[in-house]
C-alpha cells in the first residue's frame, strides 16, 4: 500500500511537470498579397481568434488559370530589432513534392496544413483552394521563445504570382516552473 502511494506521487509530480513546462504557439497575424490579380485573386487571408491564446489561419483564394509549374520560397525570420534570417531560406518544386514528399523543410509545413486544406493532390492546380482554421499546435521544431515570420513566396512558370507571410509567436514555457524554485 505504501508503494503505491509513493508511485501515485511519483506519477503527480511527472505529470505537473510535463504540464507545466509546455510549449506556447499562437498565430499572431496573416498577410496575403497577389502579384497578378488575373490569375491569383485572393478573397481573404485572415485570422480569427477563439480566445485570447487560441487563433487560426483561414485563406481563401482562387486561380483562374490551372497552374502546372509551382515554385515556393520558403523563408523564416526570426523577430530581434527586426525580423532577422533564422532556421531556413528553401526554394522547392512544389509540384514534385505533392508527387512524392521528398523535401525535409516542406515536409514540415505539409504535416501542419494536411489535414485543413484543399491542396492535397498533385498538380495542375486551379479554381477554389482553401486553408480552414489551421490551428497552430504543435511546432516539430524545438525553436527559441521569440515571435517569428514564416514567408512563402509562390512562383508560376517561374514568375511570382502571391505571397503568404504567417506571423506566430512560440514561447518555451521552462521559466515559469523554475522561477518559483530559485
Amino acid at each position: 500500500m505504501h508503494y503505491t502511494f509513493i508511485t501515485f506521487g511519483v506519477f503527480g509530480a511527472v505529470l505537473f511537470l510535463v504540464c507545466s513546462e509546455a510549449a506556447f504557439a499562437k498565430l499572431t497575424n496573416a498577410k496575403c498579397e497577389s502579384y497578378n490579380q488575373s490569375w491569383v485573386s485572393i478573397h481573404y487571408c485572415r485570422l480569427k481568434a477563439y480566445s485570447r491564446n487560441k487563433t487560426s489561419l483561414n485563406v481563401n483564394l482562387t486561380l483562374s488559370e490551372p497552374a502546372y509549374n509551382i515554385f515556393l520560397h520558403l523563408k523564416m525570420l526570426k523577430r530581434a530589432n527586426g525580423y532577422k534570417p533564422f532556421l531556413f531560406d528553401y526554394n522547392f518544386d512544389a509540384c514534385e513534392f505533392m508527387r512524392r514528399r521528398n523535401q525535409p523543410v516542406a515536409k514540415i509545413v505539409w504535416n501542419l496544413i494536411k489535414d485543413v486544406s484543399t491542396v492535397n493532390h498533385t498538380c495542375p492546380y486551379m479554381g477554389l483552394q482553401v486553408l480552414s482554421d489551421f490551428h497552430l499546435i504543435d511546432i516539430p521544431l524545438p525553436l527559441p521563445t521569440g515571435e517569428y515570420l514564416l514567408l512563402m513566396d509562390w512562383f508560376f512558370d517561374g514568375k511570382p504570382q502571391f505571397a503568404s507571410n504567417v506571423y506566430f509567436a512560440f514561447k518555451e514555457d521552462f521559466t515559469t516552473s523554475s522561477s518559483r524554485h530559485g
